[in-house]
């Protein structure tokens, strides 16, 4: 059984928030929007549907854990929710909070304008309250 390990590119263009039973929950790299990504942590998996039926559901249960958070946090318009892989093939959920005065909207967030990095200490800061709030879940 292969190893797992977070693409190059997941790893590049985020920030560390935690760890749930099946998902590494990341912060994207991109401070125009709070952004989550969950990668569940098994190798070689591209879709969905190639995980195990238990881990499905367990993805399904974790995503909502994090569209909780999100919403109690940042009190968004909209949450964007995806899987779509077209750049890194490693199956991996975005989850973003969005408003209807964001820079992108009603766009996709990846269509609009150029990614505005956190300061380090911005993105602990934000890594960190998005933790707690999983944590409060």
């Amino acid at each position: 059984m292969s190893e797992f390990l977070l693409d190059s590119r997941l790893e590049a263009d985020t920030y560390f928030i935690g760890e749930l039973i099946l998902n590494r929950v990341l912060l994207m790299d991109d401070s125009r929007f709070p952004w989550a990504i969950l990668v569940p942590k098994r190798a070689n998996i591209r879709e969905i549907i190639d995980l195990e039926l238990r881990d499905r559901a367990m993805l399904y249960r974790e995503t909502e854990s994090v569209m909780e958070a999100m919403k109690r946090l940042f009190s968004p318009t909209k949450l964007n929710v995806a899987a779509l892989g077209n750049m890194v093939p490693q199956l991996h959920i975005h989850v973003i909070a969005r408003f209807d005065d964001d820079q992108a909207w009603p766009k996709p967030v990846w269509s609009v304008g150029q990614r505005v990095r956190y300061e380090p200490d911005a993105a602990e800061a934000r890594a960190k309250q998005i933790s707690i709030e999983l944590g409060r879940l």
